[in-house]
This record gives structure tokens, C-alpha cells and sequence, in this order.
């Protein structure tokens, strides 16, 4: 018989039939009807060829048949079991491989990631985190879990948005009045800008130190905000673009995917 071809729910029925020497108490296992216990036995002996149990005054036996095939079978199982518990290892580990922008990671993901650290029950090492600052990193070549991107949705991926896509303008309490801009900012028409930078977290830096007013992402610009680091002068206002947390589908079917993305939506 082909491997692909192996009745394995019937398998697993005749196990737990043999094992309780009642179709009855098999089916309360198995959480289905004792009649259903009976189809597919039935039906595996109908598959192999051979009778499997037999009733006799003293209730139900299993054949020669049936207990020469049952110690394999129950190996097998056993194998099956070892080969899913080696499968979820990885998935099921303390240990995370982010590729995220350097400055959201600093002013918005970490402060979350430390209370997700917290929280989270701790095995003999404790979580790791393996960040790459390439948020556009290749899944595959960096073997990452997830990416968090500055993006306009999730194009071929999977993915969450981790805030409302809103921009706003700011700048620091004294500043030079003069546009600080980076690819992507909607600087209004005509503006000479001071500092041309190469991503938001330059362009935050330069707003920091006072150099001048920028455009930023309000998930970006919010921490120092709310310190009084910078000053909102416009906005906020919706925009084209938010940070999303993403990942191709396999990837959301991980436990410890689902335990980090459930509690950054929760939070």
C-alpha cells in the first residue's frame, strides 16, 4: 500500500478500539458515535483484507490479524508523535528574528517588546530577540519570523498594521525654520529643504536637534511627543502609509507569532 494511500484515521480508530475492547467506550475517546467506530473499522478491514475483532460471549476480541498488526502500529503512532513535537520545536521556542527599522524599534517596538518580555513565562533562557535593522530583509536568506515595514499595506505578504497610518509635523521646541525631508515625505510644493534625509528615523534625529520641521509617521514621532522632544505644528492627519507587521502566510501559523502579534494587538 502506498504511503500516501494509509487509511490513518481508521488506524487511529482501531487503536483506541483495541486498546478499550469496545467500540462504545472507543467512541467516547474519539468524541464520536459508536456507530462511526463501527464504519471504520469496517471499512479498514475491508482496506486490508482481514477481520480485526471478532465478539464472542465474554464481549469483543481482537484477532491474530488485528494483534499481529497492533504493537507496529502503536510504534508508529509514537513516531508520529515524536516527528510532531520535533516539528513544533522551533515554533514553540523563546527566540524571535525581527527585521525592524532602527529608529521605530527604538521610539515605538521596544518599550512593547520589553512588557511582551515581561509577561511572557520565561523558559530556562528566557526569550531572545534577533533584530535586523533591514527591514526589508529577505524572509528566507535571514530566516526571519516577521518584519515590520513603513508600507501602504501588505502587498503579497501577510500582515497586521501596528498603528493608524496618520502623519504629523513637527519640530523641536527651538528649531531652525527650515524643511528637514526624506523619500516619501509630502514636504508642500516648492520647499528647499535644509537636510535631505535618507529615512524617517534621520529625519526624526534632525527634527530632535533642532535643524528644522519634517513630516513624520505619528507612530514614529509620538514617544517624543508626548516627552516634549518635539512640538506637533500640523497634523495629525491620515497618510498613505503606516508601519504593518508582516510575514508570509506560513508564518502566522506559528504559536510564537501568534503569541507576539496577539499581544502588540492587544496592547
Amino acid at each position: 500500500m502506498k504511503r500516501t494511500h494509509l487509511p490513518l484515521n481508521a488506524l487511529r480508530v482501531f487503536d483506541a478500539a483495541a486498546r478499550h475492547l469496545s467500540f462504545t467506550r472507543a467512541a467516547d475517546e474519539l468524541a464520536v458515535t459508536p456507530a462511526a467506530v463501527g464504519q471504520q473499522i469496517r471499512a479498514l478491514e475491508d482496506v486490508l483484507g482481514v477481520v480485526l475483532f471478532r465478539r464472542t460471549s465474554k464481549g469483543l476480541e481482537l484477532t491474530p490479524e488485528g494483534e499481529a498488526g497492533l504493537d507496529p502500529l502503536r510504534e508508529g503512532f509514537l513516531s508520529f508523535e515524536e516527528s510532531v513535537a520535533a516539528m513544533q520545536a522551533g515554533q514553540s521556542s523563546d527566540r524571535y528574528t525581527i527585521a525592524v527599522p532602527r529608529e521605530f524599534f527604538a521610539e515605538w517596538f521596544a518599550p512593547r517588546l520589553a512588557r511582551f518580555q515581561a509577561d511572557t513565562p520565561k523558559g530556562s533562557g528566557g526569550i531572545q530577540y534577533i533584530l535586523s535593522a533591514d527591514e526589508h530583509a529577505d524572509f528566507t536568506e535571514a530566516n526571519l519570523d516577521l518584519a515590520i515595514r513603513l508600507v501602504d499595506g501588505p502587498g503579497e505578504l501577510e500582515g497586521i498594521p501596528l498603528a493608524p497610518a496618520m502623519r504629523v509635523t513637527v519640530a523641536a521646541p527651538q528649531h531652525r525654520d527650515a524643511w528637514i525631508d526624506w523619500p516619501g515625505a509630502p514636504l508642500p510644493d516648492g520647499t528647499k529643504p535644509c537636510v535631505k534625509a535618507g529615512s524617517p528615523g534621520q529625519a526624526l534625529a534632525s527634527a530632535l536637534a533642532g535643524m528644522g520641521r519634517t513630516v513624520l509617521p505619528l507612530a514614529l514621532a509620538e514617544s517624543a511627543i508626548d516627552r516634549g522632544a518635539l512640538e506637533v505644528l500640523d497634523g495629525p492627519e491620515p497618510a498613505l502609509r503606516g508601519y504593518w507587521l508582516l510575514a508570509p502566510r506560513p508564518q502566522w501559523r506559528s504559536r510564537k507569532v501568534r503569541a507576539l502579534v496577539g499581544f502588540l494587538t492587544a496592547a
